[in-house]
């Protein structure tokens, strides 16, 4: 049995006894049955949710028979994968609860070959073997018969893999591309390139690699109009000029560079391949440089020389899209001006990755120009493929005006360093030019340099994210007479799945501007996936996960290690304590890690606490999984999660936040199989959470269904009814509040059968009927009772207290509340406490008034409709 997606949805077995050599066609002939089963291919061996096929299935509107037809197509296919491997093919597909599961071996999917196919391509070229990356590569293309599941209408999850497949086979066909012009096939590539760059008309890459092939075959004219066509359609279509790698490449043939005659080297394969950070992003043109000295536009003086002083060391262009940082820029201009009236300072601009330290200190360079007559110059000390950064005496050797070894006789002097890694690139520059002020920007800031001054990039703070809409305009940037492309809602969500990093949220407005047909909320849509998040962040040169594998590179292999199991930790802040259950050392051990890794900017700490970055626990996580064995990671989450269950003072009293990181633990536990710890997790919500919670305590259900654990059965069943009444959802709340009684009462469980009865008489409240709900509430509070039960027996004497209110019995109504008031402060529950009292107050107000209000029946939650009246 074989599943084939790259193309028309194929489902093949053979060759069968009765016909040596031939292979049979299984593939479902109705449009829904291969919705269905697409749907489970492109998440084959993961649990599909009803509600997910439900979407897919019907997008706009699905019917209210929507979950039984769902029911028969899984039936159907079945039988069809019955037919196509009567062995095991039944099997293949099996209910899991919140959906649905098929399992797939690695070998029998087309998509699963095509990934491992392209990661050894990517490999081969890394290690500088073209001739096996081109073969690999090749292979990987040839699965493909045409776009994914052609003939198969397509919903979110499908358009969602179709567009990561589709980039994936772009990418696979770059580096077969790049491969082969490193091993000299330029002229047989021109063809194929002419067709990619008419189909692709905004892929730099694509244009770059014809360019260079061109070139390599003396059609130096063809070569540059390729770059002027590319240029005029991003101005025109995008209003965005070509990325640098283009420019840079126009630049070196317009000089005719010869170095760019030459098919590539081993090491140039291999450091083309770690700027794309193991796979993650595209790579310069072959041939292009990686610029450890930024270039700009040349000045007069160095007109004509390739290497001249000007070149080398001007500074870089303001960046027309810089935002967001005015108090920084203003704490620096102000460092920066201070330093060229005193005659010295060394500042710095520092971060994690993507912050834009590089943007700021260009931008606050421009704003002090007239400070310093004596010249602004900028050095890149980031190490490229031609070799190491310059040293500083070659660099002493390219300012202007150095004579003996000292430079600064002009006037103040602006010396920007950037991406500095080490004391010993700047020390040779201070001594040169004692007077100079110097602004260096580093990820980790050197020890040694005498009166360092940082200024310390994080995200953007979240009362900017409405600032942001200029980066969403229809041109890409900020123009006069540009529309914002978005609302403000969509341009926070967006920048809040982008961890509100520069870097990230730009990609993301870049390609917005790249797809005209999609609007911000279909963005939104694509970044909520976790798992292809960092995959959407990448578009042009710009790759936000090579950047930010470029800091987890450059860590010492015990904190590249930390970092990667952190990644089982929730979002938000986190403390020792939990850290150390992640890494399975004490606490102080755990504090000096955290330390480690703030060092390296993979983690912010301050006085709250400590927090992984949205996008660096993504690529965390990422890596736990890719370089790590699975028992490892599962290790690390049962460790979180029982230092979370264990952490929680008392059930319903979590903060939001606090919530949120449960129920995301629920789910890891449940994924992992740690049944108990499920459950815990989910009671620990309380039932108040306000995100996720039915999914939370859907999982928790089949975990103790699983543990045959009757009593938290019970708890969940009674939590989910609470929800469905709370969503009016009412049969189905009564339904479940009668199961988990039955439960209870099955496992001896006294209090949860004592909830569960207070659940159904609120639903006998609900419908008029006050007498039923009052016969219900006895027992209830008679099993509510006992000690330890304050929580339970503060909801029976709220549903008391209501109860009361619609008997129009306004002083047994005070007497209830007055109860709830006690048990809130035993219970030291300040929201619950502050309720009763609101409740009481409300007493106060004059019969007559309080007739013709709402009541608030439980904490934010009213009821508009006159008391006792049906629903």
């Amino acid at each position: 049995m074989r599943f084939a997606i790259l193309g028309p949805l194929e489902v093949t077995a053979g060759p069968r006894p009765a016909g040596a050599g031939t292979v049979v066609s299984y593939t479902p002939q109705a449009a829904k049955l291969r919705v269905v089963l697409g749907t489970l291919l492109v998440r084959a061996n993961e649990v599909v949710s009803v509600e997910t096929l439900i979407d897919e299935l019907w997008p706009d509107a699905p019917p209210r028979t929507a979950t039984t037809t769902l029911q028969v197509y899984v039936s159907h296919l079945r039988k069809t994968l019955q037919s196509t491997d009567p062995d095991h093919g039944r099997e293949a597909l099996v209910t899991r609860r919140p959906g649905y599961l098929l399992r797939v071996d690695g070998d029998v999917l087309d998509t699963t070959a095509f990934e491992e196919l392209t990661r050894r391509g990517h490999q081969a070229l890394a290690n500088g073997d073209f001739a096996t990356a081109a073969g690999l590569q090749r292979r990987a293309l040839a699965l493909w018969r045409g776009p994914v599941l052609s003939d198969t209408p397509h919903g979110p999850v499908l358009e969602g893999a179709a567009v990561r497949l589709g980039e994936a086979r772009i990418s696979a066909l770059d580096e077969r591309v790049r491969a082969e012009l490193n091993l000299g096939l330029h002229r047989e590539l021109i063809a194929e390139l002419q067709e990619l760059v008419a189909e692709h008309r905004m892929h730099e890459e694509f244009h770059t690699h014809l360019m260079l092939a061109l070139y390599r075959c003396g059609r130096q004219a063809e070569a540059l109009r390729v770059f002027t066509l590319l240029r005029r359609t991003l101005v025109e279509e995008l209003g965005i000029e070509p990325g640098p790698a283009s420019r840079e490449l126009q630049r070196r043939i317009l000089e005719g560079d010869p170095e760019l005659s030459r098919p590539g080297t081993r090491a140039e394969g291999t450091a083309a391949l770690r700027r794309t950070a193991a796979g993650a992003g595209p790579a310069p043109a072959p041939g292009a440089p990686g610029g450890h000295v930024r270039d700009a536009e040349r000045g007069a003086g160095a007109a004509g020389r390739a290497d001249g002083p000007a070149r080398r060391l001007a500074l870089p262009d303001s960046d027309p899209l810089f935002t967001g940082r005015a108090e920084e820029l203003n704490e620096l201009e102000g460092r920066l001006r201070d330093g060229a009236a005193t005659g010295s300072l060394i500042a710095a601009v520092t971060g994690m990755p993507g912050t834009g330290k590089t943007a700021l200190a260009v931008e606050a360079a421009h704003r002090v120009a007239d400070a310093f007559p004596g010249g602004r110059f900028f050095l890149d000390l980031r190490p490229g493929p031609a070799g190491p950064p310059p040293s500083g005496a070659q660099a002493l050797e390219w300012l202007p005006g150095a004579t003996g070894g000292r430079v600064g006789s002009g006037g103040p002097v602006l010396l920007v360093l950037d991406h500095v890694t080490a004391e010993t690139q700047v020390r040779p520059l201070l001594a040169a030019a004692p007077g100079a002020v110097v602004l260096l920007t580093a990820g980790r800031l050197p020890a040694g340099l005498p009166g360092l001054r940082p200024v310390v990039l994080g995200p953007w703070h979240p009362d900017r994210a409405s600032r942001l809409a200029g980066l969403f305009t229809v041109r890409g940037g900020p123009r006069p007479g540009d529309a914002p492309a978005c609302d403000p809602e969509a341009v926070a969500e967006t920048a809040e799945l982008c961890g509100r990093l520069p870097l990230a949220v730009r990609a993301a407005a870049a390609r917005l501007a790249a797809r005209p047909h999609w609007s911000a909320a279909d963005l939104a849509e694509r970044l909520r996936d976790e798992r292809g998040r960092l995959d959407a962040l990448r578009t042009g040169d710009v790759d936000v996960r090579a950047r930010l594998y470029e800091a987890y590179a450059a860590a010492p292999p015990a904190e590249r290690s930390a970092f990667r199991l952190l990644g089982v930790l929730p979002p938000g802040r986190f403390g020792a304590r939990q850290a150390a259950a992640a890494l399975a050392v004490t606490e102080a051990r755990a504090a000096r890690t955290l330390e480690a890794l703030a060092d390296e900017r993979l983690v912010e700490l301050d006085r709250e606490g400590c927090r992984l970055p949205e996008l660096l626990r993504l690529l965390a996580a990422e890596l736990l999984e890719q370089e790590d064995p699975p028992e490892v990671a599962r290790a690390a989450a049962e460790r979180v999660c029982r230092a979370y269950a264990d952490g929680v003072a008392e059930p319903g009293r979590v903060a939001d936040a606090e919530a949120a990181g449960l129920v995301r633990l629920a789910r890891t536990a449940h994924e992992a199989g740690l049944w108990e710890l499920t459950v815990r997790l989910a009671d620990a919500l309380g039932g108040w959470v306000r995100d996720d919670r039915e999914a939370a305590y859907t999982l928790a259900l089949d975990a103790a269904t699983r543990c045959a654990d009757a009593a938290a059965q019970a708890r969940m069943l009674r939590s989910l009814g609470d929800l469905a009444w709370q969503h009016r959802r009412l049969e189905r709340a009564r339904e479940l509040f009668g199961h988990a009684l039955e439960l209870a009462r099955e496992a001896g469980d006294e209090e949860e059968a004592g909830r569960a009865l207070v659940g159904l008489a609120e639903l006998r409240l609900d419908a008029g009927a006050p007498a039923q709900a009052a016969a219900l509430l006895e027992p209830a509070l008679a099993a509510l009772s006992g000690p330890g039960r304050a929580r339970g027996r503060f909801e029976a004497s709220r549903a008391r207290a209501l109860l009361a209110l619609a008997q129009g019995e306004p002083e047994a109504a005070r007497s209830w509340f007055g109860e709830c008031l006690e048990l809130a402060g035993a219970l030291r529950d300040h929201r619950l406490e502050v309720y009763a009292r609101r409740s009481l107050r409300a007493l106060c107000e004059p019969s007559a008034v309080r007739a013709g209000r709402p009541v608030e029946i439980r904490p934010g939650l009213w009821r508009l409709r006159p008391a006792g009246v049906p629903v």
